[in-house]
């Protein structure tokens, strides 16, 4: 079976833990499975002078898959235009905590024969998410200041993966 659309698990609810009153012991989720993001910085920081942030404009949730996703393809637009002329760094700056949840229903002939509907529906762990509000920092990228633009594109890749409006702020930053 596939991944449901991100716009399923897009909204911000309240973040839970399973506190059942009438059966002992079955509190909390059990096996949250391992985030995709395989590292969450990649490069040099020393000698860039300029930091780009992708900051998002909304409250939502952003899935594991969709965070690594937006950092493939930022960090191969990095790679082919930066490589050579100094470089580039750049960090995701959330941690996908959410625990998402889904109660697979079953499909096709002889269903409703062994399918338990919404009795004890709270579902197994699929997958994580981060939360993120309007405003807060979901990519920083620094780079010296004669590849802003290209730096700029990258984001632009990143942000289509993402399932949020976004908008890209550049500073300078503090040389010692």
């Amino acid at each position: 079976m596939g991944l449901r659309p991100g716009r399923c698990y897009r909204r911000l609810q309240r973040p839970y833990t399973r506190q059942s009153t009438h059966v002992p012991r079955k509190g909390y989720v059990k096996g949250v499975p391992k985030p995709k993001i395989t590292e969450f910085q990649l490069g040099s920081m020393a000698g860039k002078d300029r930091v780009l942030y992708l900051v998002s404009k909304q409250d939502v949730q952003i899935r594991h898959n969709s965070l690594e996703a937006a950092r493939i393809a930022a960090v191969q637009m990095l790679e082919k235009n930066l490589a050579k002329s100094g470089g580039y760094f750049i960090r995701v700056r959330v941690y996908p905590h959410q625990v998402l949840r889904e109660n697979a229903l079953a499909t096709g002939a002889g269903a409703d024969r062994f399918q338990q509907g919404m009795r004890a529906s709270f579902g197994n762990p699929i997958g994580t998410a981060a939360r993120v509000k309007a405003g807060q920092k979901v990519f920083e990228v620094r780079v010296q200041s004669n590849a802003i633009k290209m730096a700029k594109n990258a984001l632009m890749q990143a942000r289509y993966k993402l399932p949020m409006t976004c908008k890209i702020i550049i500073e300078e930053t503090k040389q010692f």
